[in-house]
């Protein structure tokens, strides 16, 4: 029976899988056949530099901009063809901050919940529920324009996480904070990898947020160049820790550390 179970479970789709995809703007291509796959309940890295074209690709997946040119596909279901079913299991943190400042945090949840069809009632109890899980149960009714950078990032991870998508995508999701507040809010993502058992997609240009368990896509001026475990990436390029491979890989510096203060 264990031996039947482990082989449906293999045959599953992928969280997300990105097949031979090229994006161009006028006559710039940004982004050139990439292919990668996020595994099911796993912390995936999209690492590169800026510009490199992550951005770009994060708006392919939300279908911001239709794929011309290759596949995406969330939990199996085509972005294209099947875009509602393939985005009610996404979930998004966008690297520019959306929140609206004059409202409150529950104000700003429930009518995100409203936009997913939850109702009052139950929109309140996972209002309450996620800031729980998110450190932020004491501020339901504060004003976001009160909050900190690093308490806003975490009021969009809830809000991301209302309508339980088993797929998270973060854009750039710690840019401009601080060494505490980037450290508490990767792991805050890599707690709900480990016990909520979300998929989480996780883009950003500083190889210290990289573990050595993580599986990483490089993506380096529109093409991916590493695709796999960290340790495998490692190997394949002779090199002793993932900076020494993006070195080596993009023949550039490594991906910068952020200096705050």
């Amino acid at each position: 029976m264990q031996h039947v179970m482990a082989r449906e479970v293999a045959v599953l789709p992928p969280a997300l899988k990105v097949s031979d995809v090229s994006h161009s703007y006028g006559s710039k291509e940004v982004l050139s056949d990439v292919s990668f796959s996020v595994a099911r309940g796993r912390f995936t890295v999209l690492l590169g530099l800026n510009g490199a074209g992550k951005t770009t690709l994060f708006s392919l997946i939300c279908h911001l901009y239709d794929t011309r040119h290759g596949a995406i596909r969330i939990f199996g279901h085509d972005i294209n063809r099947q875009s509602g079913e393939a985005l009610r299991r996404l979930g998004v943190v966008f690297q520019a901050r959306t929140l609206d400042l004059d409202l409150s945090i529950y104000q700003n949840l429930a009518y995100h919940a409203s936009l997913h069809g939850i109702g009052r009632k139950a929109a309140l109890e996972r209002i309450k529920a996620l800031l729980v899980q998110v450190e932020m149960s004491d501020r339901l009714y504060d004003k976001v324009r009160t909050l900190s950078g690093g308490q806003m990032r975490r009021i969009e991870i809830a809000r991301a996480l209302l309508h339980r998508p088993p797929l998270l995508l973060l854009d750039e999701a710690t840019v401009g904070l601080d060494i505490q507040s980037r450290a508490d809010i990767l792991a805050t993502i890599r707690s709900l990898v480990a016990q909520e058992g979300i998929s989480a997609f996780w883009a950003t240009h500083l190889i210290d947020e990289v573990d050595g368990g993580d599986h990483v896509v490089l993506l380096h001026r529109g093409k991916v160049l590493a695709d796999g475990r960290v340790s495998d990436v490692t190997a394949s390029t002779g090199t002793a820790d993932i900076r020494q491979a993006f070195t080596t890989l993009t023949g550039t510096g490594a991906a910068r550390q952020e200096k705050t203060g």
